[in-house]
């Protein structure tokens, strides 16, 4: 994908998505952020024959006091921004619309949402394809039928998780289902557990991430989990810093424990962060065998908990078990139908 120019790549995304002649794609952006991609990706469309126009919203970014407040959105309250989006075949975010009632009322719709505000890069090189979807769509199907997941880690991780209450989301980089959303790019799949169904220890050790610290974890931090929720943060410099940030937002159900699953994406990678701390951090969160333990808002999945601190950790050479059968060992997947040709 790299000798693409990028309303090339954007195109290319747009047919994965299953925009052509008739279509109607309408790109949501914030002030003058990420004008390049509004341009490309309606320069794409009506390549592709699909009317296109952009909607243009005013309003502050997450993150502007020091954190990342998911679900607050400069959409909000603006009926007639949203009634028109809703009319549209798809709606590409450069906002981050997640997390928030706008979104959802907005898939409700039958519109089909693509969140794309990684950088053009590392849009380049974990760029989608239909194979990815199957492997992605495998992984949903089995974890979609099991009951328990278990995770576990050489540092003493055991946790367990009830599941069924909640859907099965998976995310592949694109989407050409009415209604349905998805991250371009991404490769994972993760569901949530019944809202008192989360007990157990989750110690993260060096080499695992936190987002939205895009940082690698360096001293051990050990979180005891009751009931859905986090009852103890311990351990050194990074339980510190990990207990005063949530502790910041001043909302107890900011230690909820919300979705979990694992990466699929092979052309992601665990090392990216190191040197490029640009965009959200799809590349730890997608690549290939990490197991993502993540807390917060799970509104994505129907739950209750609207709390506007949200933590994905993807962890490194984790175990996760489905009703006792293994999935991941060690960091490997270990299901044929979740393998990339490269590995099976």
């Amino acid at each position: 994908m790299a000798a693409q120019s990028f309303v090339d790549l954007c195109r290319a995304e747009l047919e994965l998505c299953g925009i052509g002649n008739g279509s109607t794609v309408a790109v949501l952006s914030k002030g003058t952020e990420r004008s390049e991609y509004v341009q490309a990706f309606l320069e794409a469309a009506a390549q592709l024959g699909a009317h296109g126009f952009s909607v243009g919203v005013a309003g502050d970014a997450p993150g502007q006091h020091g954190s990342w407040n998911v679900g607050a959105t400069p959409l909000a309250g603006n009926r007639p921004a949203i009634e028109a989006l809703k009319k549209v075949d798809l709606l590409v975010d450069t906002v981050f619309l997640l997390f928030s009632k706008e979104q959802l009322e907005i898939q409700a719709a039958g519109v089909r949402v693509l969140l794309c505000i990684e950088p053009v890069d590392h849009l380049r090189e974990m760029f989608p394809d239909p194979t990815l979807r199957a492997r992605v769509e495998a992984a949903g199907e089995l974890l979609g039928k099991a009951s328990s997941l278990r995770l576990l880690n050489k540092h003493g991780t055991d946790v367990t998780y009830d599941l069924g209450a909640y859907p099965v989301i998976t995310q592949y980089g694109y989407t050409d289902t009415p209604g349905r959303w998805d991250h371009f790019p991404s490769g994972f799949v993760f569901t949530g557990a019944s809202d008192d169904g989360v007990n157990g220890k989750v110690v993260l050790g060096p080499g695992d991430i936190i987002y939205p610290f895009k940082t690698y974890v360096r001293t051990p931090i050990e979180l005891t989990i009751e009931q859905g929720w986090i009852k103890n943060i311990s351990g050194d410099l990074d339980a510190e810093l990990l207990a005063e940030y949530m502790a910041g937002f001043n909302d107890p159900k900011a230690y909820g424990v919300s979705h979990i699953g694992w990466g699929l994406l092979e052309s992601a990678k665990w090392s990216a962060l190191a040197t490029d701390q640009h965009g959200v951090g799809m590349h730890g969160r997608s690549y290939y065998g990490n197991v993502m333990f993540a807390t917060g808002p799970n509104q994505e999945l129907g739950g209750p908990n609207d709390t506007e601190c949200h933590l994905d950790i993807p962890m490194r050479g984790a175990t996760l078990l489905l009703d006792d059968e293994p999935v991941v060992v060690d960091g490997d997947i270990v299901i044929d139908s979740m393998k990339p040709a490269s590995r099976s």
